[in-house]
């Protein structure tokens, strides 16, 4: 019989630490900066950093290289991130997106 182990590999482990951090840290500048209440937690915060982080790194991109390649780190990253996380956050207070808000119904009678 053959065992097979697995190894985690530790760059990985710490990227997604780092991602999840630096995550944590956008959102929740992000939350500060933009008037108004929210009703996400932690969690919530630190999706809205990560997803925050990818599109500020789209956006970047275009505004320096002008194309949707991805490049190295940045130093940068860190406002970028914050920007985007801005970005999806007021993104998903005009849809009504955000979680704790029902949707308005309309009654015709």
């Amino acid at each position: 019989m053959i065992r097979v182990t697995r190894v985690v590999n530790s760059g990985m482990l710490a990227f997604i630490i780092v991602l999840l951090i630096i995550g944590l840290i956008a959102g929740a500048i992000a939350r500060l900066l933009v008037p108004g209440r929210d009703p996400i937690g932690v969690l919530g915060t630190i999706l809205l950093g990560v997803a925050g982080s990818f599109i500020g790194g789209f956006v970047s991109t275009l505004v320096e290289y002008h194309t949707l390649s991805v490049n190295a780190f940045h130093a940068t990253g860190i406002i970028w991130s914050i920007v985007g996380a801005i970005i999806l956050l007021v993104l998903l207070r005009l849809t009504g997106m955000e979680r704790g808000r029902g949707r308005a119904r309309r009654r015709w009678l």
